[in-house]
């Protein structure tokens, strides 16, 4: 499983014209979801997430965490962040994980977070989406669960 982190003053999912998901300060989330996973990875992922202490203190040093803040999160799945481009110029995408697997998984991350995060919005799953944001620093990280 991976995770593409933004932090973000703000940041929004369109889909058909419409604002289907909105947050202010916080975490974009591009969730791509591996062939291989499961809740258990799932679980791991979302703790190593709201753990993460990326947001500046006091004496402007990275060490806040999303709830130390109040910090928002927007989750959009991508299953593209498991894109093969190792041969040839046109990506595979053999690694990522079926659909309706991805999609269980997608909403059990959704559920995870919004135990601890008063504010989860998040896209449509299979949508053509359009993705909107501030990056705040820019500050981008990847989690990937192999590493973690």
């Amino acid at each position: 499983m991976k995770f593409l982190v933004q932090r973000v003053s703000k940041a929004a999912v369109t889909v058909d014209s419409e604002i289907i998901g909105n947050i202010g300060k916080g975490f974009l989330v591009f969730v791509g979801v591996n062939q291989d996973d499961n809740y258990e990875i799932a679980d791991k992922m979302v703790r190593k997430l709201l753990n993460l202490r990326i947001f500046q203190d006091d004496a402007g040093k990275t060490n806040l965490n999303l709830t130390s803040v109040n910090g928002e999160l927007l989750i959009i799945s991508q299953f593209t962040l498991y894109a093969d481009c190792r041969h040839g110029n046109r990506p595979s995408f053999i690694n990522a994980g079926s659909p309706d697997m991805a999609n269980e998984l997608y909403e059990y991350i959704i559920e995870k977070c919004k135990e601890t995060v008063p504010n989860v919005a998040h896209g449509e799953f299979g949508a053509d989406m359009k993705v909107s944001l501030i990056n705040d620093g820019p500050f981008t990280i990847m989690l990937d669960s192999s590493e973690i």
